[in-house]
């Protein structure tokens, strides 16, 4: 099948109708048939039988539909990637970084940058850190921030700065001179819990430390991101294990935090892509975003 076939047979697919095919494909109705004629000569074999006015894929075109989609994704991402090169360089200063550190961190740090830069547009966009190396690797951002290591041939990772687990309760759950010491993960045994979804890699973490409690915590809702966590906790729905970006953050509702013991240590990483220096205003942005990080953790020495 050649890339006009697919294109068609992936529209055809989701249209239902050679004609709304051929109106997403921006092409004539005639021209769609013949595609799809010169397709199935090729193949062989039909790929859509009409059934009360509408195209029915074949059992043929079944077992096709699956490669096809991923190959149709390829093409997209291609597309986007060459769309990215040709806009080249000048353009606004793109950041992507996880949910969490966006409310924690990037305010005050922008608000630093913004006095050096103040006719540089910035771009800002929040996705886990799966979708932030893709967004790296499409070249749809220049700078990725993330609480996860990441390991890609084509991304640098560098650490910005350190921190360390903390445990989330309402206000008035612990009394004020427990607050600086820390609590032992054996005393969240049994209690209601706010649980991270474990597709993030400290939830995963946590999520194996928590089974080997005696009795296990109760997780009364799974949530994806912290900030989420720390809204419920504010609400007095349970404690929850947070970064402590998100622990020490100023907005998000009043919480009381502690260290987790044993200390399970939480790095904050930048992205970049290899073989591409920082430009001034990336490595700006970069400095504002560590001197911020660093004050929210002097909290943890206090």
């Amino acid at each position: 099948m050649r890339l006009r076939h697919i294109e068609l047979f992936q529209a055809i697919l989701q249209t239902g109708s050679l004609t709304a095919a051929a109106e997403l494909l921006h092409i004539s109705q005639p021209a769609a048939s013949k595609i799809l004629k010169h397709a199935e000569q090729q193949l062989g074999f039909a790929l859509f039988d009409r059934v009360r006015g509408k195209l029915q894929p074949t059992a043929e075109a079944r077992l096709l539909q699956q490669q096809t989609e991923r190959l149709a994704i390829d093409l997209q991402n291609l597309r986007r990637l060459a769309d990215n090169l040709g806009r080249g360089d000048a353009r606004a200063l793109r950041l992507i970084c996880t949910p969490a550190l966006a409310q924690a961190l990037l305010p005050m740090a922008l608000q630093r940058w913004r006095e050096r830069f103040p006719r540089t547009a910035c771009q800002l966009a929040t996705q886990h850190t799966v979708e932030i190396v893709e967004a790296l690797l499409l070249r749809e951002a220049d700078l990725g921030l993330t609480l996860q290591a990441v390991e890609h041939p084509g991304l640098c990772s560098c650490m910005l700065t350190e921190g360390r687990m903390r445990v989330i309760a309402p206000p008035g759950c612990w009394a004020q001179e427990e607050l600086d010491t820390p609590v032992r993960l054996q005393a969240l045994a049994g209690r209601a819990l706010i649980g991270l979804d474990t597709r993030d890699a400290l939830g995963s973490l946590l999520r194996g430390h928590l089974e080997e409690l005696d009795p296990p915590p109760r997780v009364v809702t799974w949530v994806q991101t912290y900030q989420l966590a720390r809204q419920l906790v504010s609400a007095g729905q349970g404690v929850a294990l947070v970064d402590p970006f998100t622990a020490l953050a100023t907005d998000g509702g009043e919480v009381q935090t502690r260290l987790l013991e044993p200390a399970i240590s939480v790095p904050l990483y930048a992205l970049t892509r290899v073989h591409e220096q920082p430009l001034p205003a990336q490595a700006m942005l970069l400095d504002a975003l560590g001197e911020q990080a660093a004050r929210l953790l002097q909290a943890e020495h206090a």
